[in-house]
């Protein structure tokens, strides 16, 4: 582990090629995820920020800079790993996967199937089973991205894709603003479209994560974003501009992610991403 891991860092600098995975890799990838999330929970002093996993084969496996440890998963004999700080420079066996699994609680208090590394301060994620619920301590600026549970980076390829629907339970609540001209309200429909009803879909989805329910309660301060319309006609702001949303987003798997409605696509492994433009999904993945 020690040459392959270290050597392949040195002279790629990136990471893995893709195959077609079978469930039980599948398996594997999840439990591997689960673990390393739990590590980092449980122990940060070795494990002190939130990494992506990565794929040498045989090795699934995280590299934490600041302390300098390597943690992983050998998938030819589903053992865990550590390398790096008091383990030193030789892999150190800790127990099997199956072995560390059954010590983790079933429900942790905390996610593990939404990528949570560029969420705003002030959001947290609580998940129980397959039902993951996102909730705001007071209003918090508005987040340049839509989609508050993507999925995380994948190492391999787990053949699944996913569609995911956003639907409303309430209207949108706002607090600061009153728009007295309809006119000026239609303006502000798409960006609302964008947080109470919209469809993602997402290629290579690990299986954990395909029947995911989102819940969201959340407020977001919309002050900077409404500011320059107090000397708008029909517009009266009384700042702080707040905006409440009650929204479930469900999941289902599908045969095709480029066969859907979705308004966006994203590849898990690959990073790409894709928006739909009357029709065609267009790559955008450099605009990212």
């Amino acid at each position: 582990m020690k040459f392959s891991i270290k050597y392949w860092l040195v002279t790629t600098s990136a990471f893995l090629v893709l195959g077609h995975a079978s469930m039980v890799s599948a398996d594997l990838n999840s439990d591997t995820e689960k673990l390393l999330n739990w590590a980092e929970t449980t122990y940060p002093n070795y494990f002190p920020t939130h990494q992506i996993t990565q794929g040498i084969e045989p090795w699934l496996f995280r590299y934490y800079p600041d302390s300098k440890i390597y943690a992983g998963v050998n998938k030819t004999s589903n053992d865990v790993y550590v390398m790096g700080g008091p383990w030193g420079d030789t892999p150190a066996r800790i127990a099997s996967l199956a072995e560390l699994m059954v010590q983790i609680p079933a429900d942790p208090g905390n996610n593990t199937a939404c990528d949570t590394t560029n969420v705003p301060q002030g959001m947290t994620y609580n998940q129980n089973g397959n039902v993951i619920n996102i909730a705001t301590n007071g209003c918090i600026p508005l987040p340049e991205n839509s989609n508050l549970c993507e999925t995380p980076q994948q190492p391999t390829a787990t053949g699944i894709s996913v569609l995911t629907t956003m639907t409303a339970n309430a209207p949108p609540a706002f607090g600061g603003i009153t728009i007295s001209d309809p006119s000026v309200a239609q303006l502000f429909q798409p960006m609302l479209s964008t947080y109470t009803s919209s469809k993602h879909c997402v290629v290579h989805v690990p299986a954990e994560s395909a029947n995911l329910v989102v819940n969201t309660n959340v407020c977001f301060d919309m002050t900077s974003v409404f500011q320059d319309f107090g000397s708008v006609p029909g517009v009266t702001i009384t700042p702080p501009v707040t905006m409440a949303l009650n929204n479930t987003t469900s999941s289902v798997i599908v045969p095709d992610c480029f066969a859907t409605d979705a308004s966006s696509i994203y590849n898990a492994v690959t990073n790409e991403a894709w928006i739909n433009q009357n029709g065609t999904f267009v790559n955008v993945t450099s605009k990212r």
